[in-house]
């Protein structure tokens, strides 16, 4: 019998990937799709390419609609989710592809997001190196028959797996990392805004959460303590508004720490994914495009080692809504409730 999902947030462009996956899921069943504004109308005029699911309505986002479902996945704004989720404590699974959840520390929330805070979860990347356990242990470890699994942010868990090898490994410096992000305005969310507007976007570029302010470095800070970072983790994290509906093509660099060479520091990122089946180093020289990875779950990355600069450089594509967070998510779901980790996800994007 599968499995009972509801997914509130369905409307918005997260809520409508989570559906457009779990669509073709064998294990899963979605039978409950909720909304704010838009409850009581068709999910087909909000998601009119999910043609599989055209018979469900929009409901209102209430724990009240959403308790009785085996897995409940939240794809909401900031600082709503942590309300529905203390309801929710009769649901078996809860998978939670907003912020609330992601940050263990109070102080980096109140700075970075303000509002009430709420207890950590799971963090939802199977692929991350964690230091502490034997060699190999990773993120997925702690996924495993978890009940409440934060998906993550998809600038953070891309510059993140980035740079996790090489942290883990002591070949690069976290105290000096340098983050440049184009991204799609997707990410953004649905919500109308004059600057994502088509008119003020296509044929520009334009730099936003700068300076230090995007809310996705706490996130990244911590994913890099965990992968065995000591000592202060510095980034200068800058994402780039570009004119392509989803992706991000991520290039992050960091200092080479001294005395390495450079078959150890390929050596880092190649024994880290190694075997994995979506987060893939191309072979040397070659370097991804956010076209390759449109509509798969996988992120793709080059390795360059600039000697001149003493420098690390990584260049990583994802899909946002992919990868990035639906994808994720339910890659999560699946390691949490024992299934096969790739089940109901492919690794072939979509082109041209």
């Amino acid at each position: 019998m599968p499995l009972s999902v509801a997914v509130s947030g369905a409307s918005g462009y997260a809520g409508g990937e989570i559906l457009r996956l779990l669509a073709a899921h064998p294990e899963v069943e979605i039978r409950t799709v909720t909304a704010h504004s838009n409850a009581g109308q068709p999910l087909i005029d909000h998601q009119p390419h999910l043609r599989s699911l055209r018979h469900l309505t929009l409901q209102p986002s209430t724990p009240e609609v959403l308790t009785g479902h085996d897995i409940v996945f939240l794809a909401l704004p900031h600082g709503q989710s942590g309300a529905f989720t203390d309801a929710l404590t009769g649901t078996s699974l809860v998978i939670d592809a907003g912020a609330d959840h992601r940050l263990t520390s109070a102080d980096d929330w109140a700075a970075f997001y303000g509002g009430a805070f709420h207890d950590p979860w799971a963090y939802g990347v199977p692929e991350l190196p964690v230091a502490g356990g034997s060699a190999g242990t990773k993120q997925r470890d702690r996924l495993v028959g978890a009940s409440r699994i934060a998906a993550p942010g998809c600038n953070a868990s891309t510059v993140a797996l980035s740079l996790a090898p090489g942290v883990a490994a002591g070949v690069i410096d976290p105290g000096d990392i340098v983050s440049v992000l184009a991204v799609g305005p997707s990410g953004a969310g649905k919500s109308l805004k004059t600057t994502l507007l088509a008119a003020e976007i296509l044929g520009s570029a334009n730099a936003y959460g700068v300076g230090g302010t995007h809310r996705h470095i706490p996130e990244i800070r911590q994913a890099l303590r965990e992968a065995g970072a000591v000592g202060e983790i510095r980034i200068s994290f800058t994402p780039v508004l570009v004119p392509m509906s989803r992706g991000i093509l991520a290039t992050s660099t960091a200092p080479i720490t001294e005395g390495v060479t450079d078959a150890q520091i390929r050596d880092a990122w190649e024994s880290a994914y190694a075997g994995e089946a979506f987060v893939q180093l191309l072979p040397e020289g070659t370097f991804p495009r956010t076209a390759d990875v449109v509509g798969a779950n996988t992120a793709l990355m080059g390795l360059a080692i600039d000697r001149a600069a003493g420098r690390v450089v990584v260049v990583t594509a994802v899909d946002n809504l992919a990868k990035g967070t639906a994808g994720a998510a339910i890659q999560s779901m699946n390691i949490a409730l024992g299934l096969p980790e790739t089940l109901g996800l492919s690794v072939n994007g979509v082109a041209p």
